[in-house]
């Protein structure tokens, strides 16, 4: 598996990927820099190059890849270059996600991995990973990678978010 910057001629495979989400009921998906909610792909793309170098009051620069295997998109990852007010409280540096038909077969434990590659190449020392208290698939994948509770905080709307840093150091 390796991550892969998503280009014009991942389309039919991105949107693929996209609809398998929405046909098994899931209407956002994290990671996806709003693939879930683009008008169109070229839109997308767009979007995400225009990301990488981006600076808004909520977001910061970050980076989308496709988790790829076997020539099939597994999953997707954004990988935020450094944190802001809001993202060290509401994001973190990674948000991910894996296709509905892949889940429990390890592959968000590899994706993670390599994300915390990607952060290695960008010196961020420490990542911060949350998940959903009721996310227990995904909080395994960020222990399994080393990640320490920091805290948990309610959100606006009562959901309780766990918030994990993990040391990118021993990610090659």
């Amino acid at each position: 598996m390796n991550l892969t910057f998503p280009t014009a001629e991942h389309k039919t495979a991105a949107l693929d990927f996209r609809q398998e989400f929405f046909n098994h009921g899931e209407e956002r998906f994290d990671g996806s820099a709003m693939l879930f909610d683009a008008p169109s792909y070229a839109f997308w793309l767009e979007a995400i190059q225009a990301a990488q170098t981006r600076v808004h009051e909520r977001y910061v620069p970050s980076s989308t890849y496709f988790a790829i295997d076997n020539e099939k998109i597994i999953g997707i990852v954004d990988i935020r270059h450094y944190l802001n007010d809001y993202l060290i409280n509401e994001g973190g540096h990674i948000g991910y996600s894996v296709r509905p038909t892949e889940r429990r077969k390890g592959y968000a434990t590899k994706i993670l991995h390599l994300a915390l590659q990607k952060c290695q190449e960008l010196n961020i020392e420490k990542a911060l990973v949350t998940c959903n208290s009721d996310n227990t698939a995904s909080e395994k994948v960020i222990i399994k990678n080393g990640g320490i509770k920091e805290n948990e905080f309610l959100e606006d709307n009562g959901t309780i978010v766990y918030r994990y840093w993990i040391d990118i150091k021993g990610h090659e």
